[in-house]
């Protein structure tokens, strides 16, 4: 059994999971997609373009963010922001992850890794 690879999936499905809640999270302020990357690597969090760009399109599809080009510079660049709908998704989303969050830690606050 390749136990780096279970655990490899395992932290990638969870990542899936957190993501949205903490790209919505990052949006108050209009940011464009290589911004938030490196706000998110600075906190820990890596995350690839690729991965980050087709959330943010599929979230703004959603209607939980909304975007707009800024041309004004040399490179047109597009930024996010949160709509009032992602603030309630955010809010609802953020009170779930409290509770879960919570239930999960008081779960495993006793494993000490031993048979």
């Amino acid at each position: 059994m390749n136990h780096d690879e279970i655990v490899s999936g395992l932290i990638q499905e969870l990542r899936r999971g957190t993501l949205i809640l903490l790209v919505l999270s990052q949006m108050k302020i209009p940011k464009y997609g290589y911004n938030l990357v490196k706000d998110l690597q600075e906190c820990g969090i890596p995350i690839e373009a690729n991965t980050l760009y087709p959330l943010m399109r599929r979230l703004e599809s959603q209607g939980l963010l909304a975007s707009e080009w800024e041309t004004s510079e040399s490179k047109p660049r597009k930024y996010y922001k949160i709509t009032t709908d992602g603030e309630i998704v955010l809010k609802k989303t953020i009170e779930q992850w409290k509770i879960f969050s919570a239930n999960v830690n008081r779960l495993i606050a006793d494993y000490k890794g031993e048979k």
